[in-house]
């Protein structure tokens, strides 16, 4: 049975609780496959860590208000959920929780109202399909009355006036995450300036990160443990600009580990092709990319799908080496927190 490849123990205090001012300054540790060397920079030094001609593609996902807070129409008792996606029938799915037991027809009234939800099922896996009373869109409906859906670890997920804005990448452009592309939240109209002046590209992917990025792997043997499901799309255009910078030898860099899901998911199909849809794919030690060259990403919560992803580019000794350095000089983790470049 595979022993879990990587493993660190974090201080609490090295949580990022706000995201650093402004995006770019964040720290930036990069890790060198070639040495195993690992050096200090902040991200603005990003353009000219890179190479001319290098492609980076970034994650255009838009996070959606996802938390909901309200009441228990027939007792008045707190209800919080979590929307996680539209379903076919217009239907909601939701995490909810609250004291009690819900039961299928009852009536949610969400604050600020009004917002009505009947719950019309409970699935197998203990989520609530409900139905929106209200009139309006999905998205018009959350933006109205949800709450950016912070990571507990962070304020134990109660957003502030500012993380609306903050908890969203420049770009951010297809509504339907729960999580934001954290890797992406360090960029600045500075930076892509820099990047163009040396001439280096950028094109954009979709991948709608779901509630479980954030999920600790708890089965003893990794390679077992069921992935989440996740939708991607990569369009053509896309694969063409990605398919043209293999041909001239240059550097596709992914910019968080969710762009690498929906690279490499792609790539299952062949070179320069178009893909959308949902993905299960389970990156981990040992893989063998087909598309991704380069990484940028921020520091992943210990025994995760994420911190397995980063292990497979940079290796299990550099990427082990890089986080005991990371604390030991003090970088901030998580959503809110640095950054890694891995060339």
């Amino acid at each position: 049975m595979p022993t879990f490849p990587i493993d660190y123990t974090l201080p609490t205090d090295l949580i990022a609780q706000q995201p650093c001012e402004p995006r770019d300054h964040a720290r930036l540790l990069v890790a060198r496959r070639p040495d195993l060397s690992l050096h200090h920079h902040h991200f603005f030094d990003l353009p000219n860590l890179l190479e001319p001609g290098d492609l980076l593609v970034l994650n255009d996902t838009r996070v959606v208000p996802a938390r909901l807070l309200g009441k228990r129409a027939s007792t008045g008792g707190k209800w919080e959920g979590l929307f996680l996606r539209e379903m076919p029938n217009a239907c909601w799915e939701l995490l909810c929780q609250t004291r009690g037991s819900l039961r299928e027809g009852e009536i949610v009234e969400v604050a600020p109202g009004p917002l009505s939800l009947r719950l019309q099922e409970k699935t197998p896996d203990g989520r609530w399909l409900a139905h929106p009373l209200s009139s309006g869109t999905t998205l018009e409906l959350l933006e109205r009355h949800g709450q950016i859906p912070l990571p507990p670890y962070i304020r134990k997920g109660v957003a502030g006036d500012t993380d609306r804005e903050r908890y969203q990448t420049i770009y951010a452009k297809s509504a339907g995450a729960v999580a934001a592309p954290t890797a992406g939240l360090h960029f600045t109209e500075r930076v892509f300036a820099d990047l163009k002046s040396r001439g280096i590209g950028w094109t954009t992917v979709t991948l709608h990160v779901g509630l479980g990025t954030f999920q600790p792997i708890q089965v003893d043997d990794y390679t077992q443990y069921p992935m989440h499901r996740e939708w991607g799309q990569l369009s053509q255009p896309s694969a063409d600009a990605i398919a043209d910078a293999k041909s001239r030898g240059k550097r596709v860099v992914a910019v968080g580990t969710t762009s690498v899901r929906v690279l490499e998911s792609a790539a299952r199909l062949g070179p320069s092709q178009a893909w959308s849809g949902d993905t299960e794919l389970f990156i981990h030690p040992p893989y063998a990319f087909q598309i991704v060259d380069t990484l940028i990403t921020n520091f992943h919560l210990p025994r995760t799908t994420l911190l397995l992803l980063v292990a497979a580019l940079a290796g299990v000794e550099l990427t082990q080496k890089a986080y005991t350095l990371a604390i030991a000089e003090r970088y901030r983790f998580y959503s809110y927190g640095d950054a890694m470049l891995i060339v």
